[in-house]
């Protein structure tokens, strides 16, 4: 319910600023390894006796199998898309919805 609120508000906002230079649209991000998700990840593989990078990539294998870069995105990565919409060069893209997801939901948007 958050997501479509979000895409609501988004593409209400972006209604309320046509005709101007300003531009609204939402980033969907997937699955991010945040400080927070790192420090579960720690705790996971500490108690399960593996590595970091082992527990990431059976994560994936079993609880985002549709994932297409079966991995986690970086913080950096959702900021990307981020500078970019805030950029000129996204002057025609407003109202919409971008996925930065790593290819999770396997539905169009």
């Amino acid at each position: 319910m958050t997501k479509t609120a979000m895409l609501s508000v988004s593409r209400g906002l972006a209604t309320l600023t046509k005709d101007t230079q300003v531009t609204v649209n939402t980033i969907l991000g997937g699955p991010t390894y945040s400080e927070g998700v790192a420090g579960v990840i720690e705790q996971i593989a500490a108690a399960q006796n593996q590595g970091v990078e082992l527990v990431k990539k059976n994560l994936f294998k079993t609880l985002n199998p549709t994932s297409l870069v079966q991995r986690f995105i970086a913080p950096a990565e959702i900021a990307n898309l981020a500078a970019y919409l805030s950029s000129p060069l996204a002057i025609a893209t407003n109202g919409a919805a971008l996925r930065a997801d790593g290819g999770v939901l396997n539905t169009i948007l």
